[in-house]
């Protein structure tokens, strides 16, 4: 991907006709440096498909869309997220609109193109929560980032094996996600799923000794990085399939929708899933089903711009993700991953119309990944812009910065606060190499949740028929 320039993002207009969206909410201003470069520093809408013939409205940063440069962008830079949730990469703010394109002809064909654009009204602050909570919630981001860093570096001494993706940049995006979920509520996520068994409280020693393969892990050392488990938390994975949850997550929705009556006390379903599996099939037919059957689901797409080594607007034919359920009727919003209040309030408002009004919705983070998709990935078809863009956005100093901006935290606290999670962390590590690891004799205990007669338990190198098979009696 390095070198390559890349497309104007296609501005679409829903094209589902009547289509449930919200209503266009807005996040609050940054005050953080980190922003700089136009990276949301003046707050994201976070909006909802158009209906069909609405046009989208300008990004933050844009000129009116008659006055938007055409062509090619520059290469793949890191997303700008702006008062549309779009990217700032030279992309016309309004491009094409659903009913009139810049060609002189209306859909009938004969009046006049429509060129000019209201300009959109100025974003309003999110209400943040008190001082505890801002508190608890940069707490609970420097542990995942510590987390997360130590854990490279576990993989890079071989205490950690197999595949391991990190949410390095997404730690307000998973804050604001587990703090909008209820204890009875059920989560299922993807395999980049460390930060949010963390932050739904299966602490960070078990899923370290998960992470070392130990007996002590959440999943008895059996499942590693990628399939974090807790029945009694409701986290029923990760998984290492891309998209595997999202049929199950969609399941247990149809079980609570069929044994229980929508309403306040209701439980629901969040399922998190990255940019890349809402091109799957399952995704499509998952969402067809939660419409159809009304079920008690969120999808929440983690948007950080890149499919593994694909940027999101190379991959998907409608870049603007949350615009994915128009067709299902499902509504769709987009917020700013960088503010975990932002994040909270809108999992909040989809969660309560799931529970109380059975309406699946899909809500679409725009988050970061500062390193390569996984521990190995070098992410070479980044260029230097780019991560030295991405340093800027990082979200966790920003956050911290804010605080202090705002008098909630002191430089001596908020480095209290860093020591603490540090402190934590190297606990976690210590737990993790104290644990045992599973006996191989154990390796098919959890294979089956009841007995099965004649299940396999043969072990490598064993012979698959008994010694003597083959002599004649």
């Amino acid at each position: 991907m390095a070198g390559r320039t890349q497309d104007p993002q296609r501005e679409k207009t829903a094209t589902g006709g009547d289509a449930r969206a919200d209503d266009a909410t807005t996040t609050r201003k940054k005050k953080a440096p980190a922003r700089s470069a136009g990276a949301r520093a003046s707050g994201d809408a976070t909006t909802a498909a158009p209906a069909q013939g609405a046009a989208a409205a300008p990004r933050r940063g844009t000129k009116a869309a008659a006055a938007a440069p055409k062509g090619r962008s520059s290469a793949s830079a890191p997303r700008s997220r702006t008062a549309a949730g779009k990217t700032a990469s030279g992309k016309t703010a309004a491009g094409k609109t659903g009913a009139t394109k810049a060609t002189g002809k209306t859909a009938a064909g004969k009046a006049a193109a429509t060129t000019a654009q209201a300009a959109p009204s100025a974003p309003a602050a999110v209400p943040q929560p008190d001082a505890q909570t801002r508190i608890g919630y940069y707490r609970e981001m420097a542990l995942i980032r510590e987390f997360e860093q130590r854990a490279g570096e576990m993989y890079t001494r071989a205490k950690i094996g197999g595949y391991c993706h990190l949410n390095l940049g997404e730690e307000p995006t998973v804050v604001g996600l587990m703090a909008a979920l209820r204890p009875t509520d059920y989560l299922y996520t993807n395999y980049r799923d460390h930060g949010y068994a963390i932050a739904r409280g299966l602490g960070t020693g078990r899923v370290m000794a998960e992470l070392f393969g130990r007996v002590d892990g959440v999943s008895r050392g059996l499942g590693g990085s990628m399939h974090m488990y807790d029945a009694d938390k409701r986290m029923l994975g990760g998984y290492g399939i891309v998209g595997g949850q999202i049929p199950l997550a969609t399941g247990a929705a149809l079980a609570i929708a069929s044994r229980s009556k929508p309403g306040p006390d209701a439980e629901a379903v969040m399922c998190q899933m990255g940019d890349g599996t809402t091109n799957i099939g399952a995704f499509h037919e998952a969402l067809n089903l939660a419409a159809i059957w009304k079920l008690p689901i969120v999808y929440v797409i983690i948007n950080n711009g890149m499919g593994m080594a694909t940027t999101v607007e190379h991959a998907s034919g409608e870049p603007e993700l949350y615009k994915r359920g128009c067709s299902y009727r499902i509504p769709g919003r987009r917020v700013d991953g960088d503010d975990p209040e932002a994040v909270r309030l809108a999992a909040v408002e989809m969660l309560d119309a799931a529970r109380e009004k059975r309406q699946p919705g899909i809500l679409e983070v725009m988050s970061h990944r500062l390193k390569g998709h996984s521990v190995v990935d070098p992410a070479r078809y980044r260029s230097k812009e780019e991560v030295a863009e991405l340093k800027k956005l990082d979200p966790v100093p920003a956050y911290r910065h804010e605080l202090i901006e705002d008098g909630v935290l002191d430089e001596a606290s908020a480095d209290t606060i860093d020591g603490d999670v540090v402190n934590e962390v190297a606990e976690a590590i210590a737990f993790a190499d104290a644990s045992p690891e599973p006996a191989p004799e154990r390796l098919f205990d959890y294979t089956y949740a009841t007995a099965v007669a004649n299940a396999p338990r043969l072990m490598p190198g064993d012979p698959v028929l008994a010694a003597g098979w083959d002599k004649e009696a």
